[in-house]
């Protein structure tokens, strides 16, 4: 598992992602990219349609 950046919400990830594999935050919203998988580390690349837009 690996935190939302932004709402700090567990994100459930399976244990064979792969860095650059895109999911999306099930609290807020937003679509996330996992940039690491050793630890496990997430980062925003767009915003719902409340947010500023894109990353």
């Amino acid at each position: 598992m690996a935190n939302c950046p932004e709402c700090e919400t567990q994100v459930i990830v399976d244990e064979d992602v792969e860095e650059g594999q895109k999911l999306d935050c099930p609290e807020c919203g937003n679509e996330l990219e996992i940039v690491n998988t050793n630890p496990l580390e997430l980062r925003i690349i767009s915003t719902d349609e409340n947010g500023e837009g894109t990353w």
